[in-house]
């Protein structure tokens, strides 16, 4: 797994140009380093995640940039949750998930992707 480090709001632009270059688009996995309902479901991503270059997954500390995380909510529609994957396709959010409902298999499925 290949996690890509969300340094700053600049990088939402990347996120998004990114999203129209996949097939399935890109993840945004939201991470509070506080909580560990986030630890467990971040464990389980990485335990599982067998996209490889399919589907890029971005990574955001969001203690350490709550304001990146506000931005994430604001600009993709979607309400502020630790921990949280969004995936972006053609610049939207196409799925949203929080807490222990985080799973390859939750996403395979809603995104109607084989593995």
């Amino acid at each position: 797994m290949n996690w890509i480090d969300i340094e700053s709001g600049l990088d939402l632009d990347k996120i998004v140009e990114e999203s129209f270059r996949h097939d399935i688009g890109v993840a945004i996995f939201k991470h509070s380093t506080r909580c560990s309902i986030s630890s467990v479901a971040k464990t389980r991503l990485s335990s599982s995640w067998d996209f490889n270059e399919e589907l890029p997954i971005y990574y955001l500390d969001l203690i350490r940039l709550r304001d990146v995380s506000n931005l994430i909510a604001e600009r993709f529609n979607v309400r502020h949750e630790s921990p949280q994957l969004l995936v972006i396709k053609d610049g939207k959010c196409v799925y949203n998930a929080s807490h222990l409902s985080i799973s390859v298999s939750n996403i395979r499925e809603e995104l109607e992707v084989e593995s």
